[in-house]
């Protein structure tokens, strides 16, 4: 018998070796994540499949494998095999007195911190609003051959990432009259299929899709302002939806032509939905926002080629500002404030109730990896901790970086990525 007792199974060493490799493949973890090629990571919502990393680090933080200047800026960074890709405005001796009227996409030596290539371009500063930043805020996003960014001016550059040179480019305010966010321009590109898609917010092109080799447009559709926030793609009962945060609204698209699908309301002040929706089992979309707005879970489904929006809860107890979400089965984590404090807090996706708070961090981005949320908050703190329906549990905490920090750490296998609005550093976190 197959799950006889030992004695059995014993007298036939063939079976106890299929035993073994069956009962093995089962209980295996899933593959690391072995690359980071767009915003939020392998699955665009900061949980990535990571080896064992350490339960905790000395009071002076992990292992810094190397730290390097850059220049100002809030882009994420991505990776690919021995490469990092990410954006930055130069800085140089007149910094101090006047903002450089440039940005640069860089490609970095993964090993070294030290750059491969360097591609720059014109992004004055004259009309932005400098209080957070002069950008850039965009993270790039790889896809084949090449690396595309956007700027804070709203262009799109599609690079050559092996040789840093440029192979198409819009710019998103001549062409499609997209307005020139004041604060600078934020979202994330997204990949579909063949396309690249990016939110403008132009009459007729609130989204618009290129053709990634070509930088042809594939279609441009919307007639509603967009947000600072990043779409994503999810699939509802078989068919695939390109989610963009509005300043107002929620929109589902058809990411094959930008068809309007479905729009709920989820309006802000300024209209700043910054922070990314998180989609997960039982078809539920998560939304939070700060500036008067709040958290909302959406079930979606779909029929007869309608898709359906149900609201479930709404409350304005969780506000996520920049922040990332994280969805834990049943709860899920982000920091909660705008002006003022910006405890982590945790909510009951079934009721919207808040779980507990910690203020231990000051407003914070999260990622999930090994189990674990790696946490950096914008006074520069890089966190270790354990969440569950009970509370935070902190590991480890180490001051790390000097400047505001608003941008999302980057785990690959053990090797985290962080920077702050000057500085830039890897770590190994393995056990």
């Amino acid at each position: 018998m197959i799950l006889g007792n030992f004695e059995e199974s014993s007298m036939f060493p063939w079976l106890n070796a299929l035993l073994t490799i069956v009962l093995g493949v089962a209980a295996a973890p899933p593959a690391p994540d072995t690359s980071w090629l767009q915003w939020g990571g392998p699955r665009r919502n900061f949980m990535v499949d990571s080896p064992t990393i350490a339960s905790s680090w000395p009071s002076t933080g992990p292992k810094r494998i190397w730290e390097r200047t850059i220049g100002e800026g809030h882009s994420a960074i991505v990776v690919e095999g021995n490469r990092l890709y990410t954006m930055y405005r130069p800085e140089g001796l007149l910094t101090v007195v006047r903002r450089a009227r440039q940005e640069t996409v860089a490609a970095i030596d993964a090993a070294t911190g030290k750059p491969v290539w360097e591609y720059t371009y014109d992004s004055a500063v004259d009309d932005l609003n400098l209080s957070e930043g002069a950008g850039p805020h965009s993270t790039p996003l790889i896809v084949g051959n090449l690396v595309y960014a956007l700027s804070s001016r709203s262009q799109i550059f599609a690079i050559d990432k092996q040789s840093g040179k440029l192979a198409w480019s819009h710019d998103m305010h001549a062409e499609f009259k997209a307005p020139l966010d004041d604060r600078g321009y934020s979202p994330s590109a997204i990949a579909y299929r063949d396309t690249v898609i990016v939110p403008a917010g132009g009459p007729g092109s609130s989204v618009v899709a290129f053709n990634q080799k070509t930088g042809a447009i594939a279609w441009k559709a919307g007639g509603f302002p967009v947000a600072p926030g990043s779409p994503i793609i999810i699939n509802v009962d078989g068919q695939d939806q390109l989610v963009v945060l509005g300043a107002n609204d929620v929109v589902g698209m058809s990411p094959a032509d930008g068809a309007v699908l479905w729009t709920h309301p989820h309006k802000t002040e300024w209209g700043l939905n910054i922070s990314t929706p998180v989609w997960g089992e039982g078809n539920l979309l998560l939304l939070s926002s700060a500036y008067n707005n709040g958290t909302r879970l959406l079930k979606l489904s779909q029929a007869n080629g309608k898709t359906a929006v149900q609201e479930l809860w709404y409350q304005n107890r969780m506000r996520v500002h920049i922040g990332t979400i994280i969805r834990l089965g049943d709860f899920a984590v982000g920091s909660s404030g705008d002006f003022g404090p910006c405890p982590t807090v945790a909510i009951d996706l079934k009721t919207g109730n808040v779980l507990w708070q910690n203020r231990e961090f000051a407003r914070s981005t999260f990622l999930y990896g090994d189990g674990k949320l790696i946490i950096v908050d914008e006074d520069g703190n890089l966190g270790l901790a354990t969440a569950s329906r009970d509370g935070l549990k902190v590991l480890a905490k180490a001051s790390l970086l000097k400047n505001r920090a608003w941008t999302v750490p980057t785990l690959v296998g053990t090797r985290l990525y962080i920077r702050d609005r000057k500085t830039m550093m890897a770590l190994e976190l393995g056990g």
